[in-house]
């Protein structure tokens, strides 16, 4: 059991800081249509403040809640299994993401009706 709160606390969050850093960069990538200097960067800095806000306070707690409820569930059924496949599966999301970004470039990671307008 402590083993298993010990890499919530140490896998969990840490994945949520990288999904809290691509955040980051679809926020620069979109602010990059604001074309005064000062709003940008006022946009940019309220926007990083409230996804900060967001994953320390809700989606990281949802995930170790998420985490526990598959571990309660699949007890009798598989022990930690649900664990280790949800947790992989995390890592390996947020890899593809990653890689897709900084290969592809932040718009490869966006859905078409998100993407930036090319201006010539």
């Amino acid at each position: 059991m402590k083993a298993s709160v010990s890499l919530e606390r140490h896998y969990v969050l840490p994945c949520c800081l990288l999904l809290l850093n691509l955040c980051n960069e679809i926020i620069a990538y979109k602010a990059r249509l604001i074309g005064d200097d000062l709003l940008r960067t006022l946009f940019i800095m309220g926007m990083v403040l409230f996804g900060a806000s967001l994953v320390a306070f809700a989606v990281a707690p949802g995930i170790i809640w998420l985490v526990q409820s598959l571990r309660r569930t699949s007890r009798t059924a598989a022990g930690g299994l649900g664990d280790v496949a949800f947790l992989t599966g995390l890592g390996a999301v947020i890899f593809w993401l990653y890689y897709r970004n900084y290969i592809h470039g932040t718009e490869a990671i966006l859905l078409p009706g998100w993407r930036n307008p090319i201006i010539h």
